[in-house]
């Protein structure tokens, strides 16, 4: 599919880090920076979500949650909804990333909740899906993904609000990348999934990124591949490199 018109997106997921010194540096590159066509979003942590937001409103760059609940309000400490993202202006959110997963314990099931809620409120969401390293060298690779996706596609009623995002656990903040080849066979196989479990419009539109230790040296590599549609970057899209990221596909 490397002739589609799906439109590059990439996604810096900044984790628990950053300042307000460290977030004035960032947005300075990266507002500066030549994005060309690339649909870019980053998360930064929920104290300064409004704070970025200020900042980079008005750039082009889109500002996303990295987490929220799955109801409007009440009595759920720690928690955030998405009617409350909307409010500071953000419209987006991450859901179900790995670390949410497995270090959260968070369900399938909640995940899939969340992603209804706020697709319901109007955010955009980033759906994170993947394997660990066990399940891989199990051969359990497509299961997992495919079970992952099953959980939430009953409940997205637009799917050009959703960007799915595939990210082999093991290769999360491991220097650890999954080969292009291999990225690809998975981007392409969820493709064919979705093309019999939702749509053949939906499998051809549906923007597939992939995250897993993308860095500026094998970027390029990974975005010259047919169904990888972007990126979702961790610790790379705190350094100025993440401008060479967002624009691993120009010549």
């Amino acid at each position: 599919m490397s002739g589609n018109n799906r439109k590059f997106f990439v996604g810096g997921n900044w984790k628990m880090n950053g300042s307000k010194a460290s977030i004035d540096e960032i947005c300075g590159w990266l507002t500066a920076g030549d994005r060309g066509d690339t649909d870019v979003v980053v998360g930064p942590p929920t104290a300064y979500l409004s704070y970025v937001q200020g900042k980079l409103g008005g750039s082009g760059v889109g500002t996303a949650a990295q987490n929220c609940y799955k109801v409007a309000k009440g009595a759920f400490t720690g928690e955030i909804s998405p009617a409350m993202i909307k409010d500071i202006g953000c419209e987006w959110v991450i859901l179900g990333h790995s670390e949410r997963r497995n270090v959260f314990g968070e369900s399938d099931e909640l995940i899939a909740e969340k992603i209804g809620h706020a697709l319901a409120e109007g955010l955009k969401v980033i759906a994170c899906i993947g394997e660990k390293l066990e399940e891989r060298e199990a051969g359990q690779t497509e299961a997992v993904v495919f079970r992952q996706t099953k959980a939430f596609k009953d409940i997205v009623t637009d799917w050009s609000r959703v960007v799915l995002a595939y990210e082999p656990v093991w290769a999360i903040g491991t220097g650890k990348v999954a080969t292009p080849q291999q990225a690809q066979e998975v981007h392409a196989r969820l493709r064919a999934w979705l093309s019999e479990n939702v749509s053949p419009a939906v499998a051809n539109s549906l923007r597939i990124i992939y995250g897993g230790s993308v860095s500026a040296s094998n970027c390029k590599d990974l975005g010259s591949q047919g169904d990888i549609d972007g990126f979702l970057v961790g610790g790379a899209s705190l350094k100025p490199d993440f401008i060479k990221i967002i624009n691993a596909r120009k010549a």
